[in-house]
């Protein structure tokens, strides 16, 4: 199983980036995805998260800028970033709870996309 993450850049602050991440390999089901973010000196941080069929949950400081959606048929998650921050430069990294076999669930991380917001 492999995540592919793209859409990474480098945008203006006010600008908007769209970021993809698909699945790819043999599973069963892809439970919960998400995405995580780690700046220089920070620690990885929970951006956003859409559980199969749930509702999504969004860290605070992207809450009404972010959205994360999913395409089950494939087997993608996107993240829409509008109204970029400086604050918001990181290396993006996409995570899914991937069903192997049923009840038989392992996380896997994509290889990390750059945003660098700044004029």
């Amino acid at each position: 199983v492999q995540l592919q993450a793209s859409g990474g850049g480098l945008v203006q602050p006010g600008g908007s980036l769209r970021l993809s991440c698909a699945a790819s390999g043999s599973f069963y089901s892809i439970d919960a995805m998400a995405w995580y973010r780690q700046a220089p000196g920070n620690q990885r941080e929970l951006v956003a998260i859409a559980p199969s069929g749930g509702i999504a949950h969004y860290a605070d400081s992207v809450k009404g800028r972010f959205t994360i959606s999913r395409d089950g048929a494939k087997n993608t998650v996107y993240l829409q970033m509008d109204s970029l921050k400086p604050e918001d430069t990181a290396v993006y990294y996409c995570n899914a709870n991937i069903a192997l076999r049923p009840r038989y669930n392992a996380y896997y991380w994509g290889q990390g996309t750059l945003v660098t917001v700044s004029s």
